[in-house]
């Protein structure tokens, strides 16, 4: 494992808490994998053996409906890890994972974590937090489609991605709007619609690159009252 993974897997939601010692340990049970854009990482219904860290690209969760349609979960991207909840548990995976685009990703078997916890109990508790995080994001994403307008949404995706604390910021997009616009409840003509109403807060595309001119200017937007929102 190069040092641009090794850093990655360090500062990610699932191992950030994690005492340093048990952070070697982890890392050292991982192993990398590069994995084409189409490329299946898991499939609804499998039993959960491992959870990932995104290290490269993006990676997509989604459902098969009843009636066929695809419905997008959540997408996570560089630092990113997904498939705690259920790892730990041995249960079935509840979404299928595909690479949105090509990709890098930490498989760490939970075989080797969960044993790490038998020989250092406390280790539980910082693992515990990665999923509460989890869970927190989730509530938000669901808030976010009930009380936010589509560009207030857009905004929101795009400060999460943001690398940087405050001031001009450039945040890479996956190449497939569609994939956002499932994320993000939207329609991919409506996703267009709100980039471009964006554009008065100081937010410009060009490929797959969103430059944010004030972080702090769109966290304002994204918190505001929605009604608000519509009047700018």
């Amino acid at each position: 494992m190069n040092f641009d993974s090794d850093f990655i897997a360090r500062k990610s939601l699932l191992l950030a808490s994690v005492p340093r010692d048990a952070q070697d340990k982890i890392i050292a049970a991982a192993r990398e994998r590069e994995m084409e854009r189409g490329a299946t990482v898991f499939l609804q219904g499998e039993t959960a053996t491992a959870v990932y860290i995104v290290v490269e690209g993006w990676v997509k969760l989604y459902r098969i409906a009843p009636n066929g349609a695809e419905a997008v979960v959540g997408v996570f991207t560089r630092g990113h890890s997904f498939g705690e909840a259920v790892a730990f548990t041995h249960d079935s995976y509840p979404v299928s994972a595909e690479c949105a685009t090509d990709c890098r990703l930490l498989r760490i078997e939970t075989e080797a974590i969960l044993r790490l916890i038998r020989e250092e109990p406390g280790l539980a508790l910082s693992l515990l937090a990665a999923t509460f995080a989890h869970l927190h994001r989730l509530v938000a994403q669901i808030e976010g489609l009930k009380a936010q307008t589509g560009p207030q949404r857009v905004a929101e995706f795009l400060l999460d991605l943001a690398k940087c604390s405050a001031g001009r910021c450039e945040v890479t997009l996956p190449y497939d709007k569609v994939l956002i616009a499932g994320r993000l409840g939207m329609k991919p003509e409506s996703l267009s619609r709100a980039f471009a109403k964006l554009r008065e807060q100081g937010v410009t595309v060009k490929q797959n690159i969103a430059v944010i001119d004030d972080l702090e200017s769109l966290r304002d937007y994204a918190a505001e009252d929605p009604a608000a929102a519509w009047a700018k």
